[in-house]
């Protein structure tokens, strides 16, 4: 069987995604849940459970607001309910996002590694002319 390029769980994360994005911004109240964006929805092919993954804005901040963003779930889960057409919404699990972090980490080794070459190979960048 050959597996479509954008298939159930992904169409349903991506609805998920911009509702929860809808409901964070409109309804919540929780003031450790302002600062928060939804990056990523994943969702296991049963459609039961999603992982949602977020960042803030201050990094300091981000157990605490997963802390806070699981005691919501239901809340967010329940208003889910009230806005996507499904026969059951999948139980929400938040994660922190890391993959900024990394990105940004990995970022800043390849520009370490071209300066540092840059550098061995002069302002030129030529290395031994023959």
């Amino acid at each position: 069987m050959v597996r479509r390029e954008f298939g159930r769980e992904e169409r349903v994360g991506s609805e998920l995604h911009r509702e929860l994005a809808q409901i964070l911004r409109d309804e919540v109240r929780d003031p450790r849940l302002s600062q928060v964006t939804i990056q990523e929805v994943r969702v296991v092919r049963d459609l039961s459970h999603a992982r949602v993954f977020f960042t803030v804005l201050d990094r300091d901040q981000a157990r605490k607001t997963e802390q806070a963003l699981n005691k919501a779930a239901g809340f967010l889960r329940r208003r889910l309910g009230e806005r996507v057409v499904m026969r059951t919404i999948p139980a929400l699990h938040f994660e922190y996002d890391h993959s900024l972090e990394q990105g940004m980490r990995l970022s800043s080794l390849i520009d370490q590694a071209v300066a540092s070459t840059r550098d061995r190979n002069g302002p030129e960048g030529n290395e031994d002319e023959d």
